[in-house]
């Protein structure tokens, strides 16, 4: 389904103006605090998005619990921000469809660098929009407002 491999601009501006739950695959805790893994979804985080980190190498991240896999959170999730080697995609892919259809992301971004033409063509024919090789703190930035804390009066 060529349709659900997402490259236009209006259809990436769509995609972060309607995310509201991310899944963070490889995300940090902040022991480094200057990695993409972790600036990434701070900013998203800053930006209204609720940001859940999934790695099984770390315990919590912006203090929120750090699930081991996907299967594992426990809350619906509609998109799914991949900071994995390209060619682990195929690994994630498997984990994503495994997933009950109620529970598989809407869309699948992964970050700048990060591409695998394969996994994304199992994901698009599975109905799920799959965005490759770009940065969602850009396209966040872009199109999101930055969420400002209502402050007491």
């Amino acid at each position: 389904m060529r349709e659900n491999l997402i490259e236009r601009e209006e259809d990436l501006a769509r995609i972060v103006r309607d995310a509201r739950t991310i899944a963070v695959v490889g995300m940090k805790d902040g022991s480094d605090p200057d990695v993409p893994a972790f600036v990434i979804p701070k900013a998203l985080k800053a930006r209204g998005l609720r940001v859940i980190p999934v790695n099984p190498m770390i315990q919590a991240s912006l203090g929120m619990t750090a699930y081991k896999d996907l299967a594992s959170v426990p809350e619906a999730f509609d998109l799914v921000d991949v900071f994995r080697r390209s060619e682990k995609v195929g690994e994630l892919v498997d984990e994503i469809l495994a997933l009950p259809p109620a529970r598989r992301p809407r869309v699948v971004w992964m970050q700048t660098g990060i591409r695998n033409d394969v996994a994304a063509a199992r994901l698009a024919e599975a109905g799920i929009q799959v965005v490759q090789d770009h940065c969602l703190k850009v396209y966040s930035e872009r199109y999101r407002e930055l969420r400002v804390p209502t402050l007491p009066v």
